[in-house]
């Protein structure tokens, strides 16, 4: 059963997604208990390679109220969990020119959480503008079918 957390709305507006992984994160102490119960931000959130492993930055997670030992900071940089060939070929693809590594969901699965990530091409205003101009004319061709069906 998948429980989602947190959508990355943005990413899809954003960028253009070729390929998605699913990643484990590496959580500390109440964290778990606070994105169960407030969840995150994935506003401005990046994944990046460091010394061949895949780091989560900029994620806020609120600290739990109710935790007991000092709480970790809800900006930390959170470690990923993937098998090394899936690193490698990240690595390999994030060097590259215009690649971006995104996280585009947090969600629970059988008690664990996972984040999915998103290796991208920043879109072009181009391309923008034109998805907008096709979903305008779609909008006019349904209001136009509907007048003529009536």
């Amino acid at each position: 059963m998948v429980k989602k957390i947190s959508t990355n709305r943005k990413a899809f507006h954003e960028y253009i997604i070729e390929e998605k992984y699913e990643a484990g994160i590496s959580l500390k102490g109440a964290e778990v208990k606070s994105l169960r119960e407030h969840g995150c931000s994935l506003q401005e959130s990046y994944a990046r390679p460091l010394n061949d492993e895949i780091f989560l930055i900029g994620m806020h997670i609120p600290p739990y109220k109710q935790a007991t030992i000092d709480a970790p900071d809800p900006d930390r940089i959170r470690k990923l969990l993937l098998h090394k060939d899936e690193i490698s070929y990240i690595i390999s693809q994030c060097t590259q020119r215009g690649y971006t590594l995104i996280p585009l969901q947090i969600y629970f699965k059988r008690g664990w959480a996972k984040v999915k990530l998103g290796l991208a091409r920043q879109k072009k205003k181009e391309d923008k503008r034109k998805k907008l101009i096709e979903r305008q004319e779609m909008k006019e061709a349904q209001r136009h079918l509907k007048r003529h069906n009536r």
